[in-house]
């Protein structure tokens, strides 16, 4: 990288010009917001029950009194050693924002197809402190098109980021919304999968504003770099791309 030297002066016009093209990002993405939030909604034609801490809990039981819930699909398949690496890089995140989304009436819930023992013990290992279910005993996974089995592949294809695509994960990184109406009922408004899912990732932003940025343009995929968080003195690269970033 040779940066280009200039005065003060010259720094100036460019970044009021730099900040124009900013402002104008910052308006689409209201109107993006206000698109999303018009988006209609799916009854839930599913009583799901999942795995927890404080035993079986219906997903209505898992908004924490709060009327909308945020939930993270966390790539963690039966029988895994550990979580996938960029999915927890997603979760570093939540727990220092869950008591400022408690405030705008959000819950945050974390959802993986591995055993609760499972899940339990990566929890302790990492520190984190957010409320995660297992789905090992029911299809939400499959049913939101995060996991997949041999019955969904068609033509070596599943149905990801709302298109078929030759994926050859048996579990994938999504986002998922779900709301409550005054009679209880839970409803699901939106999802999001790729990149999208960049935005449970504020470390990037900020890695966005500084002058060597993502630099991962010479990785073997995008999120190469990414560790869990007590691996980064590690050497040895995460296995495999779980969660590479996908436009």
């Amino acid at each position: 990288m040779t940066p280009t030297i200039v005065t003060r002066d010259q720094w100036l016009a460019e970044r009021r010009a730099l900040l124009a093209r900013e402002k104008e990002l910052t308006l689409l993405n209201d109107r993006l917001a206000e698109a999303r939030r018009a988006l209609p909604w799916v009854r839930l034609a599913q009583d799901y029950v999942f795995d927890t801490p404080d035993g079986p809990r219906r997903l209505a039981d898992l908004f924490q009194g709060r009327r909308q819930l945020l939930v993270q699909h966390f790539m963690f398949g039966p029988g895994w050693a550990e979580g996938c690496p960029s999915c927890s890089f997603m979760a570093d995140h939540l727990d220092a924002m869950a008591p400022h989304l408690a405030q705008r009436d959000i819950s945050l819930l974390v959802v993986s197809r591995a055993p609760l023992a499972e899940i339990e013990a990566f929890r302790h290992r990492m520190g984190w402190r957010f409320a995660w279910a297992s789905s090992h005993g029911n299809s939400f996974n499959r049913d939101f098109n995060v996991s997949f089995g041999p019955q969904d592949r068609i033509d070596g294809e599943v149905f990801y980021n709302f298109e078929m695509q030759p994926l050859t994960l048996q579990e994938a990184p999504g986002i998922s919304i779900f709301c409550k109406d005054d009679a209880g009922e839970v409803f699901h408004t939106y999802a999001t999968f790729g990149r999208g899912l960049e935005v449970m990732m504020g470390s990037y932003d900020l890695i966005d504003l500084t002058p060597r940025g993502r630099d991962e343009a010479g990785l073997p995929y995008p999120m190469a770099w990414v560790r869990h968080h007590d691996r980064y003195e590690a050497t040895t690269p995460p296995a495999a791309a779980c969660c590479a970033r996908q436009a």
